[in-house]
């Protein structure tokens, strides 16, 4: 398992939440920044996939400072609920929030992807923007998902994968090695986070491998959009009815 730190007496859940409270100043920054301000783009095309589906209720987990969520008002949902482990990264979301004066369409709070805080059938879709190779459990993360969705419910989900051809496979090789953390260190002060997020990235298992596993857990109609090369895919599934 691929963890922050070297630290054994924490899980991965433990140092996930340490890592992000650490960076949560600069987050917002170095996000656009490291990617070239593309994770907007990525981020506006997955959402797209949702319009015109009947989403009254979402909840956006490992929703960090609220971004995802905050882009999920495009489709018009009545509520937006976003979950995360870090409460640093919420407090940074909250105050967004409050100075976008969205406080009474999207609510923030403390939550655990594998023990959600809601009760069975709650929401009509689900998001997860670059959090799920963070769970430290991703089968359980995703069957809690399930429970928490509604029959004919949406889960989507958009997350960093490995590109497979030449040259982007080059060259991301090389940027993630070298130039990420080099950037991430210089300006978070946390040499341990982005040097992890390129190793985490390769750790997970992308493309056909995760819907596989999206599929084994109970998710159907699923399918696999790769983005930029393969740098980052959205993954589309449902609960069946």
């Amino acid at each position: 398992m691929v963890v922050p730190y070297k630290d054994q007496s924490q899980g991965k859940k433990e140092q996930v939440a340490e890592m992000f409270n650490s960076i949560s100043p600069k987050y917002d920054f170095l996000n656009h920044l490291l990617s070239g301000g593309i994770d907007i783009i990525w981020r506006k095309k997955a959402i797209n996939l949702l319009k015109n589906k009947g989403i009254k209720t979402l909840l956006d987990i490992a929703t960090g400072t609220g971004d995802f969520a905050i882009e999920a008002l495009k489709i018009q949902p009545e509520k937006i609920i976003g979950v995360d482990i870090s409460q640093g990264m919420l407090n940074f979301g909250i105050e967004k929030i409050k100075k976008m004066g969205l406080e009474n369409r999207i609510h923030l709070q403390l939550g655990d992807s594998e023990k959600l805080p809601f009760e069975d059938e709650s929401f009509d879709a689900i998001t997860v923007s670059f959090g799920v190779r963070n769970y430290e459990n991703l089968e359980k993360g995703l069957t809690d998902m399930l429970r928490v969705l509604k029959p004919g419910g949406y889960c989507l989900i958009l997350e960093f994968s490995n590109p497979r051809k030449f040259p982007m496979k080059q060259l991301y090789s090389f940027y993630s090695s070298f130039i990420l953390p080099l950037l991430g260190k210089m300006i978070s002060k946390d040499p341990a986070a982005y040097t992890y997020l390129p190793e985490s990235v390769q750790a997970f298992p992308d493309g056909e491998n995760f819907l596989s596993i999206f599929h084994q857990v109970g998710y159907v109609s699923t399918k696999w959009i790769p983005m930029t090369g393969g740098i980052c895919s959205i993954y589309l599934g449902q609960k069946s009815n």
